[in-house]
């Protein structure tokens, strides 16, 4: 089996499985995408017939006397809570999220990254909005003004337990309360809500809105905002597609949300519950050229008493304390059972180092030096390959005219493998040594590419940012250049013109590929190309120069001249 061959089609099934799983492929807008324009005028009323048969307008229809408020606010107010890792400010108006800051992340702006994208509007409502099946109702659970109790009186960091209860009740008989419960040191809300209507409950629905959404580099390569839920023992994300086919999902979940490549908002264990979700485009800033940010929104429905929500960063070892499935909402794809530890070890150098950029080469240091025996042995094997690959050829060239289904053409493969036994040669010895170096290297990008540790880690001069990629190309061209010198040292077992050709525009695609990827994958496969060059040298050294066999004519090798018998020739069959 030709090296050539085998590294070609491998290569290519790196790059065919790269792409399917890290460029995000186009996907159709569906058509329940919420409209933006907040400022669009409301849509005409529909005119219906009476009983009497007369047509009545919306706009002639008497309106109905609006419900007193007995309990509530007289005025807006905002609630500000600040524990160690969060600032939540809630707002009375429907007793809702306003905004929840994450104090030890940051967005492009340098400022606590927000994770409260929608603007309270019935398109783009806040976290811990209520839906009933009455539309009135609803409305006024969401635009009421309810009272506040147990609010911190300054907004200081909490050390205890905080619960903020919100109340209305009006004439009409709507009573509602809202109860929250924040930790001092975690990104847990605890939410409970109780809403009758003279005294009988009012089924309800919870409605988050448009949920995460970082703002961070606008890569095809991060993961964009999808829904998430997690049934059966697997997490399932929902792309806008899956949303726009089936939008509602049932079962027994042990969470359900929305996440996106570092964040993640969702409710945990539910129980038997129903989750819709639904698509919304929110438009750039005022004066921004960024394009719009497709978020997603979801609402759960049947999950009954106290409700857990996590709404924060998709750190490893703080999902793992929440709960070992919980872990699984990142997605470290097919070797995660190799990521999980490369990742305590990345966590583990830098606890000594403190710049994860340095880090990352360390590690990769270590990485090449456990694997230096597996590369070596393949470099060896290849090197016995290529000093064979006379012989090799000339016994193929012997059956090159025979079809592949001649039984002669059987022949050529046992003098093949009688002439790799003879030499000691394994075909295979080559390749298979490379395989199982390769999975350590699909592991490290997926790691480098979800861990949020490298997000906003800068590493030194024009890197500042680990997770986003290198504003000057430099990394990526490195490792560019560094796999053509090593393609060009590396023994190679045959000398065919187009394989040559296909094999150097390898180092091409991938340099296109990494120039938009973070720069930690870069600088981690820069290294290993630089380590994998130092290393093909020192073998170079010690396995000594390749012996080069000359084949003879086949004319030649059938004439045997005996002893003694000066100019005579005996015939024989080599």
């Amino acid at each position: 089996m030709e090296r050539r061959v085998l590294v070609a089609i491998f290569l290519s099934f790196i790059v065919l499985y790269l792409y399917q799983a890290f460029v995000a492929k186009p996907v159709p807008k569906p058509a329940d995408v919420v409209a933006t324009d907040t400022t669009a005028p409301p849509p005409a009323s529909t005119t219906k017939p009476s009983e009497g048969g007369t047509a009545t307008t919306g706009a002639s229809s008497p309106a109905l006397p609006a419900a007193a408020p007995l309990v509530g606010a007289s005025s807006e107010q905002d609630v500000r809570v600040e524990t160690q890792d969060v600032t939540a400010v809630f707002t009375n108006r429907g007793a809702r999220l306003k905004s929840y800051r994450l104090k030890h992340y940051f967005d492009q702006s340098h400022a606590p990254q927000e994770l409260v994208p929608g603007d309270g509007s019935p398109a783009q409502p806040f976290p811990f909005s209520l839906r009933a099946s009455d539309e009135r109702v609803t409305s006024t659970l969401n635009s009421a003004l309810y009272a506040v109790a147990g609010a911190p009186i300054a907004s200081t960091v909490v050390t205890a337990q905080t619960a903020i209860r919100f109340e209305y009740r009006d004439s009409a008989g709507l009573h509602a309360v809202k109860e929250f419960h924040l930790a001092p040191a975690s990104y847990i809300l605890e939410f409970q809500c109780t809403v009758t209507q003279n005294d009988a409950a009012v089924p309800t629905s919870m409605d988050w809105g448009p949920a995460v959404g970082d703002l961070g580099e606008n890569s095809r390569f991060t993961r964009k905002a999808e829904g998430l839920i997690f049934q059966d023992g697997k997490a399932v994300r929902l792309a806008a597609k899956d949303i726009a086919k089936q939008p509602v999902r049932q079962g027994d979940f042990h969470y359900a949300g929305v996440d996106d490549n570092y964040f993640m908002a969702v409710a945990l264990f539910p129980g038997v519950a129903s989750v819709t979700y639904r698509t919304v485009s929110l438009p750039p800033p005022a004066g921004s050229t960024d394009p719009p940010r497709d978020l997603v929104a979801f609402s759960i429905e049947g999950a009954g008493g106290p409700q857990k929500f996590f709404a924060g960063p998709k750190d490893f070892d703080l999902l793992m304390s929440i709960d070992r499935d919980v872990a699984r909402a990142i997605d470290f794809g097919m070797f995660s059972i190799l990521v999980v530890p490369l990742l305590r070890s990345l966590k583990w150098v830098n606890s000594y180092i403190g710049n994860y950029g340095w880090s990352i080469i360390i590690l990769t240091i270590i990485i090449n030096v456990i694997m230096f025996p597996l590369r070596h042995k393949s470099v060896v094997s290849m090197r016995k390959m290529q000093e064979i690959q006379p012989e090799a050829k000339a016994i193929q060239d012997r059956y090159a005219k025979l079809k592949a289904t001649d039984p002669a053409k059987q022949k050529m493969n046992q003098e093949l493998m009688t002439l790799y036994r003879e030499r000691g040669v394994n075909p295979a010895s080559g390749c298979v040594p490379m395989l199982l170096t390769m999975p350590v290297l699909l592991a490290m990008w997926a790691l480098l590419s979800t861990s949020i540790e490298l997000r906003g880690a800068p590493w030194m001069g024009w890197i500042h940012d680990l997770s986003t990629h290198d504003p000057f190309y430099i990394t990526p061209l490195l490792m560019g250049a560094s796999q053509v010198w090593q393609q060009r040292i590396t023994p190679a077992a045959g000398a065919d013109p187009a394989q040559q050709k296909m094999m150097m525009f390898m180092p091409v695609m991938f340099t296109v590929m990494f120039l938009w990827l973070p720069a930690g994958v870069a600088i981690y496969y820069a290294v290993s190309n630089l380590w994998g060059i130092g290393q093909q040298y020192l073998t170079n050294y010690l396995i000594g120069p390749p012996k080069v066999r000359t084949v003879r004519p086949p004319a030649e090798r059938r004439v045997k001249r005996p002893a003694g018998a000066a100019g005579e020739a005996a015939p024989r069959e080599n």
